[in-house]
């Protein structure tokens, strides 16, 4: 039985978080329920023009496009290190992917429904609540996640 490894799996792990992440956020948040695109608050590129649409359409892609590269590279990380003989717990992966998938909302969260206000969760009414419960996922995702990760790091170690 091999020994696991346990630290080469924090970068990938949160690369593939950070991905599925945005994944998770522009196919349920942009395309399922449509609910924002990525500059739909900003100002000057209303989704209810066909411009705008267009606009945002292509900054959803950019978008998407990105999370794909994070996720690829996860993956790819991932595969070197089996490859180079690295076992790891299943626990310990999903814990840092769960952090990985929190540390974007706060960020996402942060810089563009707060700071840069691009757009919001849903625009409207409760935009406010719903931009702090996005927040406030993230936060759970990622401390739970980190929390999982260690549990899964203790476990593997006493095994």
């Amino acid at each position: 039985m091999r020994t696991p490894t346990i630290r080469v799996l924090n970068l990938p792990g949160i690369l593939l978080g950070l991905g599925l992440g945005g994944f998770v956020d522009g196919i349920v948040l942009h395309q399922i329920l449509q609910w924002h695109h990525m500059l739909t608050s900003e100002g000057s590129y209303p989704a209810a023009t066909i411009a705008g649409l267009e606009t945002n359409t292509l900054w959803d892609g950019l978008f998407h496009l990105s999370t794909w590269i994070a996720t690829t590279v996860g993956l790819w990380m991932l595969w070197k290190r089996g490859r180079q003989g690295a076992v790891w717990a299943g626990r310990h992966l999903l814990g840092l992917m769960l952090a990985g998938w929190g540390t974007f909302n706060l960020v996402e969260g942060t810089v563009d429904h707060h700071i840069l206000g691009l757009h919001h969760v849903k625009a409207g009414e409760y935009q406010g609540i719903l931009d702090l419960a996005f927040l406030a996922l993230g936060a759970v995702l990622l401390v739970g996640g980190l929390l999982m990760a260690r549990a899964g790091e203790r476990a593997a170690r006493n095994a």
